[in-house]
């Protein structure tokens, strides 16, 4: 995946590399110092823990649905909010239907491109 130019195709890159288990393009969405949440309530930081919860939802061989509802913006940095589901099959071989509302924040790189500081796929939980 090259540079996204807009929040809202850094979101679409999201459902992209998920439902195609491209790990390596979706770590390019994310600053070095980024943040994940990867459970209501639990914070990960950096590369290895952000590739460590993305990898939880590719592992599931599912299907991820996602809408931007709102994009706030304030000067490099951008506040998205979606709505998304996915639908796979956890590790132990049962159906696994999760929805919910992320809060995202992204901000604008040097050469116009925007990454994740912030990736909360659970919203205010």
């Amino acid at each position: 995946m090259s540079g996204k130019t807009t929040p809202e195709e850094v979101l679409n890159s999201i459902t992209e590399g998920i439902n195609a288990g491209d790990l390596d393009s979706l770590m390019t969405l994310y600053e070095p110092l980024a943040c994940f949440a990867s459970q209501p309530g639990q914070l990960v930081k950096g590369p290895d823990g952000i590739r460590e919860s993305l990898r939880s939802f590719i592992d599931m061989n599912g299907k991820l649905d996602l809408k931007v509802n709102r994009v706030l913006r304030a000067s490099d940095l951008a506040l998205v909010t979606t709505e998304w589901s996915f639908s796979g099959t956890g590790s132990d071989g049962k159906h696994v239907d999760i929805t919910a509302r992320s809060a995202d924040v992204l901000r604008q790189q040097p050469d116009g491109t925007w990454r994740f500081v912030i990736d909360n796929p659970w919203g205010t939980d």
